[in-house]
């Protein structure tokens, strides 16, 4: 295994990507390519055999009008549940890469099937976390591929209907949009985005608090995560480097193949240009609560049908561990001394430079690896708490809630005489550079 600076990368096993590789799957689940209308029919089908479990919404639209489709499986879909982590993966972010497209609509199938014959640990996951499962980001690129069954690269014109957020967020940098030296977290968005498609996934991410989630995409083997993009600011690791490393490391020792020996990667030894292919990841970290990791499937970006059953079999435990890392570090509620929720206040950890803001429930949750934390939870107008949290070895986020008062600074301010040509409401701002 070789670590470089933007990913985690694993050996690939000679001939795993050949087309004779057929496989006959324990799970009786429909291994087959789906266009848009059978991608749709999927999840219609999904929603009709668990309709308590499950909601289909769609996130936007695509350059050319076709719904994002998402579906959401939940013990009580298409509501927040307080205390209640949201997870996302998403797929397609390119139309030629559609291995990960089918796993997703493969991990539909087994989530429900698997809930109706009660089995524990599926159980657990969908009472437990609120899934959103979105396999195709990219439908108009998609549809070209599908219809060309090829794995050569879409053109340019195709392949930017979802540019990459980080080229976005450098961009409006280079324009003025957003200050060039901004905190670690919660950057500002600039209003000027490319694209429908662009602007519907971050809406989206705005929408709901997701605490972790993965891009599934194709053409090596490895696991992505920030900071991939080489920007002069960036440094060379986040503030929350040993917390992804765990995270890249749980799918690949799940998954079946990833971490064999290491061999060689799809594109020749030098895999750094190619880590500048998954940008959610960066994004995600710096303007939302949401962890986020890309995670490479393989060298093939169109296997043949007869090799699903086989990628399904190697990537299903890692797509269900994986899921379940969005209980490990803290949790809880931010409120005031009369129990109301705190919606919007910052969670800071000592030693870590990346703060994360309590969901419209005053719930917050804050991935972290077992060890102890200084933790502090303020808000506009409350004096701020800090706590000391552990977090163990054992499964599930550890509860680490805040009571917050009413701050008197404003009052006593008020109060006081106001000193001529001095502004007491004005103080320096410290700000980092990214990373």
């Amino acid at each position: 295994m070789e670590h470089s600076n933007k990913v985690l990368l694993f050996g690939i096993l000679p001939g795993s990507f050949h087309s004779e590789n057929e496989f006959n799957s324990t799970d009786d689940l429909d291994f087959r390519h789906h266009n848009y209308k059978e991608m749709r029919q999927v999840s219609l089908s999904r929603r009709a055999q668990c309709p308590n479990i499950t909601r289909i919404y769609n996130i936007g639209k695509s350059s050319n009008g076709l719904k994002m489709y998402a579906m959401e499986i939940s013990d009580n879909p298409g509501e927040h549940e307080t205390g209640e982590p949201e997870f996302r993966y998403t797929a397609g972010l390119h139309g030629n890469e559609v291995l990960g497209r089918e796993l997703l609509l493969l991990l539909m199938q087994f989530l429900c099937r698997e809930y109706k014959v009660e089995n524990p640990r599926v159980r657990r996951l969908v009472d437990g976390v609120r899934i959103h499962l979105v396999p195709s980001l990219n439908p108009d690129a998609y549809e070209l591929a599908f219809e060309m069954v090829t794995c050569r690269p879409l053109t340019s014109e195709r392949k930017n209907n979802f540019p990459d957020l980080n080229s976005i967020l450098w961009g409006a940098e280079d324009r003025g949009w957003v200050p060039r030296i901004v905190p670690n977290h919660h950057i500002p968005i600039p209003e000027n985005f490319f694209n429908v498609e662009t602007r519907a996934i971050i809406s989206w991410m705005e929408r709901n608090p997701f605490v972790l989630g993965a891009n599934l995409q194709g053409g090596e083997k490895l696991v992505a995560y920030p900071f991939d993009m080489q920007r002069p600011q960036l440094s060379v690791s986040t503030p929350d480097d040993a917390m992804f490393r765990w995270l890249a490391m749980s799918y690949a020792h799940s998954h079946l193949t990833m971490t064999e020996t290491y061999r060689g990667s799809c594109h020749g030894d030098d895999v750094t240009e190619h880590a500048s292919l998954s940008g959610m990841n960066d994004f995600s970290y710096l303007h939302t609560n949401c962890f986020e990791l890309s995670i490479f499937l393989g060298c093939d970006k169109f296997p043949h049908e007869s090799e699903l059953p086989l990628e399904w079999e190697n990537n299903r435990e890692a797509l269900l561990s994986f899921i379940e890392q969005v209980n490990r570090g803290i949790k809880g509620v931010v409120k005031d001394v009369e129990g109301n929720p705190l919606p919007n206040a910052t969670v800071s950890v000592e030693g870590i430079q990346h703060d994360i803001r309590t969901a419209a429930g005053g719930d917050y949750w804050r991935l972290l690896n077992p060890g102890e934390y200084k933790v502090t939870a303020k808000a506009d107008n409350y004096t701020p708490q800090t706590r000391l949290c552990l977090v163990g070895y054992e499964a599930g986020a550890t509860p680490c809630g805040f009571t917050l008062a009413k701050s008197n600074w404003r009052t006593n301010l008020t109060n006081r005489k106001k000193p001529q040509k001095k502004n007491w409401m004005s103080h320096p701002v410290k700000s980092l550079k990214v990373g």
